[in-house]
């Protein structure tokens, strides 16, 4: 999908509910020239033959450089694959790479605030640190074009689970305040093409959520973020909750840091380590079984190929002749 002269997205259907509609990877620069993606997909087949496919059929060029928007598996789980199949430098946040473990290879680049991707013709790409959404959230504004990336900053069709929320206010009035932004690409849903009334919307959604919180709680009586989450979202799909309960502690941690509530430490509960052992032991033991059956599965197709190199032993005892008449 062409959204600018030097952007194309790559949205591919996602049935994940916290990710509505499409995860989306974006392809940055002239044709023919060099090339960035932001964001590479969830560490599954689909997503990347998804990318390929979209390169093979479309793209005249290969992507040079390969970067996220924060280290969220459905963002950043193919970032050795892009390096290792396709060649790709890695590019990553100032400090990301004990968030990257295992995900990245040895050698990144790590971007910082205010850093520019230059990528040749003209397209340049000022990266712009972002944090609310995770730690390490980047959003990339393509400001010649007007194209702002925002990952899980804003979404296209929802709004998004926070973790820190004084540093995501303050992100979304950065935002804001950019001086050219025609189109947003998000990092799930639809392309926003009006970008500012959006991030106004959830600028003045985080204030409608503080105010929701804060008349839960005017009964009187101590409530855990569960119970305040049941009735701030009473009609939320419950596959959501634990995403919207981590939003109500945002809002409550802030409060509780402005003075406006008081919060009481709860009990936590002793880790049981004979369960922890066994879940472990259990998920190794699933590891071996999917890593065996796509051994299993790549076997298959190597047999099917070769059985196409020569006849059939199994059709044919003695297999016809044939000559002139």
């Amino acid at each position: 999908m062409q959204i600018s002269p030097s952007v194309r997205a790559a949205m591919v259907p996602d049935e994940n509910p916290m990710h509505p509609g499409f995860t989306s990877i974006y392809l940055v620069g002239p044709k023919g020239g060099q090339s960035l993606t932001i964001d590479s997909g969830e560490a599954f087949e689909r997503y990347q033959w998804f990318l390929r496919g979209y390169l093979a059929a479309v793209e005249q060029t290969e992507i040079s450089i390969a970067t996220i928007t924060h280290h969220h598996q459905d963002h950043s789980g193919n970032l050795k694959w892009a390096n290792e199949m396709l060649g790709a430098r890695i590019d990553i946040t100032q400090g990301g790479r004990p968030l990257l473990k295992g995900k990245i290879p040895t050698e990144v680049n790590q971007l910082s605030d205010g850093d520019t991707i230059d990528l040749g013709s003209g397209v340049r790409v000022q990266v712009l640190h972002t944090p609310g959404h995770s730690v390490d959230s980047m959003s990339y504004y393509l400001e010649d074009e007007g194209v702002l990336f925002t990952g899980d900053t804003l979404l296209g069709s929802s709004t998004t689970t926070v973790r820190d929320l004084g540093p995501y206010r303050r992100s979304l009035e950065r935002l804001a305040a950019l001086p050219n932004i025609k189109v947003i690409c998000p990092g799930h849903g639809a392309i926003v093409n009006d970008p500012r009334e959006r991030l106004q919307m959830y600028i003045n959604h985080r204030a409608q959520r503080e105010q929701q919180v804060i008349k839960a709680l005017e009964g009187g009586k101590q409530l855990t973020s569960w119970e305040i989450m049941l009735q701030v979202y009473p009609d939320l799909d419950p596959r959501l909750h634990r995403g919207a309960d981590g939003n109500v502690r945002s809002h409550l941690t802030q409060l509780q840091e402005e003075g406006r509530i008081k919060g009481y430490a709860g009990v936590p509960r002793k880790p049981n380590k004979k369960k922890i052992e066994r879940d472990i032991e259990h998920a190794k033991v699933e590891d071996k079984v999917l890593k065996q059956a796509k051994k299993i599965e790549k076997a298959r197709s190597t047999a099917s190929l070769r059985a196409q190199e020569n006849p059939s032993a199994l059709e044919w005892k003695q297999a016809p002749r044939f000559e002139l008449a």
